[in-house]
């Protein structure tokens, strides 16, 4: 796909300060192939980068494909230990970052030495590009569709990470059936605002735009107040999210004139239905909501006539809902008028895909984490979802966000989407915290502009008025936050608030009672009475480890 470019003077790359052609972009990937093969060590040929969203990415993108090298996305959000641990766990020979994240990884132990590392902003990076430029780029050889091409850290939402392989193949396939499923064309101009390590931005974006010679333009990270103005500046007709961006999108003030763009479409994956029809509203552009993920996709076919909530129908017939247990298909979901699910113990299960087995590459170096995905010859998603009667699926969270309250199972999904219909609520994150006594209760981290402005009596009433809430969904804690932690992608950190519980600097409210529905500010001592209750009931192992008091 790339060396189709060649000799193709329609714009390839664009920032606010630069644009090159197609031509320009395929020379500039091939100077970095050339360079990555001059640095080339025994071992795997495993590339890190550690950049922003620059052309810089993209052209090292490029001279990795052509010579046949696997491309590392290093996440910048991840830190000190953790980010030294996924580095090595890739085996990567070479990194290549800027000053700031040199700054990131100076002291990290990561087993290489000081000639490993390509910093594109030093003053001796052009020369080093310049001694290795190419007079016609060409492919190493030995690459093939079946050549290892990428590494993709998955999420980590609610573990940790694992890096799924992902072939040349692979990626071609998809660049060719999204362009098809979603109405790519030379034509475009996609605004690449999600971050260029995760597969949103890779398979739902830069591949297809490789594949038609559409323009891909770069803002450095996403920025909800920087997004119309770029759209504007660049005149773009299509984008990706994910929900919790598109969340701080409808969170800007409206203004008359926001329908005033170039957008056509976006597309993403776990947006609320009720974001979904603002920003039509407000934008103008159509939205394709997908389901998918790094290690798979095209599970679902979208259906014109899906209701809300819906992601459309399932592709084949090997995708199916399963009781995970029995592995036999589950009941339809029976709706009520709100979409809530009236049969969620029969009706919800683990999405699979019976014939995906043979389509996953598998995860690198986790044979663990493969036989997880693989079982009995059939993909597992590890995400939940059902199929409603008239034969449309629905996602109904991940594996780890079934909740069971007083022996009733809740989706945390279904919870968010219902509290972030609150005017004040920018995103939000629900997930388990222990009971007491027995099983689990409901917490919800709600992130606002000003923490000193929630008022529990207003969630309260908002709460109330919700007629798909049930009564065993209605969140027990409340976290308050300025700023919920995410990944590098966007997504909020679920796995760090649960481990938190109610501790932490940020306020907590909790119901004042079991059958009462108001809330009140957790203080210290409540906290207290509340850890002494694990204790007497022999549940103090579920509470973390107290912290060593320092000397």
């Amino acid at each position: 796909m790339l060396l189709d470019r060649r000799d193709d003077t329609h714009l390839g790359v664009r920032t606010r300060e630069r644009d090159w052609t197609w031509d320009e972009t395929v020379r500039e990937s091939a100077a970095r192939g050339a360079l990555a093969a001059a640095l080339r060590t025994d071992g795997p040929f495993h590339i890190g980068v550690l950049l922003d969203n620059t052309p810089e990415f993209l052209f090292w993108l490029g001279g990795a494909a052509m010579t046949g090298a696997v491309i590392v996305g290093i996440n910048p959000t991840r830190r000190g230990a953790e980010l030294e641990a996924e580095i090595r766990y890739v085996d990567c020979q070479l990194i290549v970052t800027d000053t700031a994240g040199m700054d990131k990884i100076r002291d990290l132990d990561l087993g290489l030495g000081a000639d490993r590392f390509v910093l594109v902003d030093a003053p001796s990076y052009p020369d080093r590009v310049d001694a290795h430029r190419v007079a016609e780029p060409v492919a190493d050889p030995a690459v093939n569709e079946s050549t290892l091409f990428l590494l993709l850290f998955t999420s980590g939402t609610t573990g940790m990470s694992k890096a799924v392989r992902c072939s040349q193949g692979r990626l071609a396939r998809l660049a060719y059936a999204n362009s098809a499923k979603y109405g790519h064309v030379r034509e475009d101009v996609d605004y690449c605002c999600m971050p260029l390590f995760h597969g949103n931005a890779l398979m739902a974006l830069w591949a297809p735009a490789l594949a038609n010679g559409a323009t891909v333009c770069l803002p450095r990270k996403f920025s909800a107040s920087g997004f119309l103005p770029d759209v504007r500046f660049f005149g773009a007709t299509f984008f990706t999210y994910v929900g919790k961006a598109l969340s701080y999108l409808m969170a800007t003030p409206e203004r008359p004139d926001d329908i005033d763009n170039t957008l056509v479409r976006g597309f993403g994956t776990e947006a609320s239905p009720e974001d979904k029809v603002e920003f039509v509203r407000r934008f103008g552009a159509e939205l394709f909501e997908g389901y998918g993920s790094s290690e798979g996709a095209g599970s679902v076919r979208a259906a014109p006539d899906m209701p809300p909530g819906a992601m459309g129908r399932p592709a084949h017939a090997d995708i199916v809902v399963v009781n995970p247990e029995t592995r036999t298909e589950c009941a339809r979901a029976r709706l009520d008028r709100h979409g809530r699910v009236l049969n969620p113990d029969e009706a919800i299960g683990e999405m699979v895909d019976k014939g995906g087995a043979k389509r996953f590459e598998g995860y690198y170096k986790n044979e663990s984490a493969v036989a997880e995905r693989i079982r009995h010859g059939w993909y597992w998603t590890g995400d939940l979802g059902y199929v409603d009667e008239d034969g449309f699926i629905y996602f109904a969270g991940r594996k780890g966000d079934w909740i069971r309250v007083d022996g009733e199972n809740t989706s945390a999904l279904m919870i968010e989407r219902i509290l972030r219909r609150h005017p004040k609520i920018i995103a939000t994150g629900v997930y388990a915290v222990p009971d007491p006594r027995s099983g689990d209760q409901v917490m919800a981290a709600v992130e606002v502009a000003d923490v000193a402005d929630f008022d529990p009596v207003d969630f309260a009433e908002f709460l109330s008025g919700q007629d798909d809430l049930g009564t065993k969904s209605a969140p027990r804690f409340v976290r308050v936050s300025a700023n919920l932690p995410v990944t590098g992608s966007n997504k909020v950190l679920k796995r760090q608030l649960q481990a938190q519980l109610w501790r932490g600097d940020e306020p907590v409210f909790q119901r004042a009672g079991r059958a009462e529905s108001r809330y009140v500010a957790m203080t210290e001592a409540d906290k207290q009475a509340l850890e002494r209750e694990f204790h007497t009931y022999g549940r103090a192992r579920f509470l973390p480890e107290p912290e060593p008091s320092r000397p």
